[in-house]
């Protein structure tokens, strides 16, 4: 027997710490590839140890070798090991720091584990347990490691994590650590190169050190949000978006953070895409902010981050401030969480505020693409709720198609006597534009806002005043138009009296009948009632499955329009003529229709039909 040999020497795991890593390798870690997170992680902390000490002392072991992380497997003989050249392990630091999970208290953690079942992971946080992942995907694992102090030696450490493990010298030239293990049959496929590559992009690309595979280096990309933002490259932006976005584009603008503050320290890198991905897959998963801990990722998709109209975000957070369980899969809830999504949706705001003013084409392109899932900040962040009507975009009848319009710039375009803010909902631009309620503005010249994607319909109820001034729907029967033209209504009576006949004709039909101010060129319109949705609002609800009864509207007829007048002559020569009441309910139809509520065209076109007929006698 070798001297060496003549060392070695077997422990025994205390009753209490044999629950505890059956509990680690069992209970608390629910991904397999977290093992290798955990020891590139462990591989990382060793290097920066070492990394200190080469500044300060010239007496250490290997001063000047290369700071680096090596993994090596063999996918036939399902072999892994990982070797780093940091500062290594002294047996006390094996005994200590591998051999004793946590050196107190141990009794009355467990204790509490078993109290509180379902806080198992949060409880555990504090110990530095993320080693014995590896146990997942190994029955048995060898340490060989050698410290940086120049006295010290070779040490092999091995144990099957069931009981016991052993410590022994061996011949070890130089400094750092080398962890070895066969994977159990169930994992081999970590012992592959392409598994670990795809493990290592994803959790410990930024890693301080460089990461080999063999002699390949796979952590190729920096970690950019660490840099001063002075010193990184458009081009490198743009690799570094590709890389944690997975798109093939570059980024339509970038935002750099770094905080220092009580609860709310990290460093971000935000990306606006140029396109959603919804768009090109409708099957792909949405995913949003990676959040990181000291470069080491912990959560991939964290929609805690960042409220939810603010999904469409790309990039990554980085903040050493948050309490994290044992295996970092899940962050806990905690005020520091929720300062910290404070914090970056105000700066977020702020980032578009500065957009919109200082570079609007971008900000109009940003709003084009992602405006729909934007809007719903008005519904869903009341703190934020007017930063977000400022930002929400619409185009209006006095813009080109295309051109949009903030609330702000609208109010700045108002004449001197308008008092209100007008909007009209629709599929599109050319159904709102030949709405027969945009008469009475076209011929005023008095702007009206385009609500004419489906979310503005859900949004808009929410905004009921912008500076002061109330916001009307122009097809509410309840909107305060102004016409001279037709203040000076003659034959008033006459009026009333066909009104009165309108009314009696569609009494089961209309909510009411009255004098229209805002048609010019239309004989009749339906609007809706003050408290009442309008239409479109009714069909979208329709559209995705809930009830909603249509409500009955206000029929609005035009006392100038030729049809009207003519009509007033028949009703002189003879108030019981039938062509009357066929023309009122034709009239109303054809309301119906071009609001695509008519519910039988085939009376509606016998009937024209029978109106025809006479009219050509």
């Amino acid at each position: 027997m070798s001297t060496l040999e003549s060392n070695k020497e077997t422990f025994e795991y205390k009753a209490e710490m044999k629950q505890l890593l059956h509990l680690i390798i069992h209970s608390l870690y629910t991904h397999p590839e977290i093992f290798l997170r955990e020891l590139i992680s462990n591989a990382s902390d060793a290097s920066n140890k070492v990394r200190y000490l080469q500044m300060s002392d010239d007496t250490i072991l290997d001063r000047n070798k290369e700071l680096s992380i090596k993994i090596e497997a063999d996918d036939k003989a399902q072999t892994f090991s990982i070797e780093d050249s940091g500062i290594g392990m002294s047996r006390d630091d094996l005994i200590k720091n591998i051999g004793m999970i946590a050196s107190s208290g141990t009794l009355a953690f467990l204790k509490q584990v078993k109290e509180e079942k379902k806080d198992a992971g949060d409880l555990i946080g504090q110990f530095g347990v993320g080693f014995y992942s590896a146990f997942m995907v190994t029955d048995e694992i060898t340490i060989e490691t050698r410290h940086a102090d120049k006295d010290s030696v070779g040490l092999r450490w091995t144990s099957s994590g069931d009981g016991s493990y052993s410590i022994e010298e061996i011949d070890k030239s130089e400094r750092g650590t080398k962890i070895s293990f066969k994977l159990k049959d169930d994992f081999k496929e970590f012992s592959q190169e392409y598994k670990i590559k795809e493990t290592i992009k994803k959790y410990s690309n930024f890693a301080d050190f460089s990461i080999f595979i063999g002699k390949e280096k796979v952590n190729t990309v920096e970690a950019l949000w660490i840099k001063n933002k002075k010193d990184i490259k458009e081009e490198d932006l743009n690799a570094f978006y590709k890389f944690v976005s997975n798109d093939w584009e570059d980024p339509l603008a970038h935002l750099h953070l770094s905080l220092e503050g009580v609860g709310s320290t990290f460093k971000a890198l935000l990306f606006i895409p140029q396109k959603d991905s919804f768009d090109l897959m409708r099957t792909q998963d949405h995913k949003t902010l990676q959040l990181y801990s000291n470069k080491v990722m912990i959560m991939e998709d964290c929609k805690d981050l960042l409220p939810e109209y603010l999904h469409f975000l790309r990039g990554v957070v980085d903040t050493a401030d948050l309490s994290l369980n044992v295996s970092r899969e899940m962050v806990q809830s905690s005020p520091v969480m929720q300062k910290l999504k404070t914090t970056l949706t105000s700066k977020v705001l702020q980032w578009l505020e500065k957009m919109a003013s200082k570079e609007t084409e971008k900000y109009n392109d940003f709003y084009k693409v992602f405006g729909r899932l934007f809007k719903y900040g008005v519904n869903n962040d009341f703190v934020n709720k007017d930063k977000v009507i400022d930002l929400v975009r619409f185009e209006t009848s006095l813009q080109k198609e295309g051109e949009l319009s903030s609330f702000k710039e609208y109010v700045s375009r108002m004449k001197e006597d308008q008092q209100e803010i007008y909007y009209l909902t629709g599929e599109n631009r050319a159904q709102v534009e030949n709405n027969p309620n945009m008469e009475y503005f076209k011929k005023h010249e008095t702007e009206v806002l385009f609500l004419i994607d489906p979310s503005d319909a859900f949004i808009i109820p929410s905004i009921q005043e912008y500076d002061g001034k109330k916001v009307k729907a122009i097809d509410k029967g309840d909107i305060d138009l102004k016409d001279p033209e037709k203040e000076e209504e003659k034959d008033n009576k006459l009026s009333e009296a066909l009104i009165d006949l309108f009314k009696e004709t569609l009494k089961d039909r209309t909510e009411d009948v009255k004098v229209s101010k805002r048609l010019v060129d239309s004989a009749v319109t339906l609007v809706a009632k003050a408290d009442g949705a309008d239409k479109h609002t009714e069909h979208l609800m329709k559209m995705m499955g809930q009830e909603m009864p249509s409500s009955k509207r206000i029929l609005e007829v035009n006392t100038d329009h030729a049809v009207i007048r003519n009509l007033s002559k028949r009703y002189i020569a003879n108030d019981k003529d039938p062509m009357l009441t066929k023309c009122i309910v034709q009239l109303f139809e054809s309301a119906q229709l071009i609001d695509d509520e008519l519910s039988s065209k085939n009376d509606y076109v016998k009937r024209m039909m029978e109106i025809m007929e006479e009219a050509t006698q």
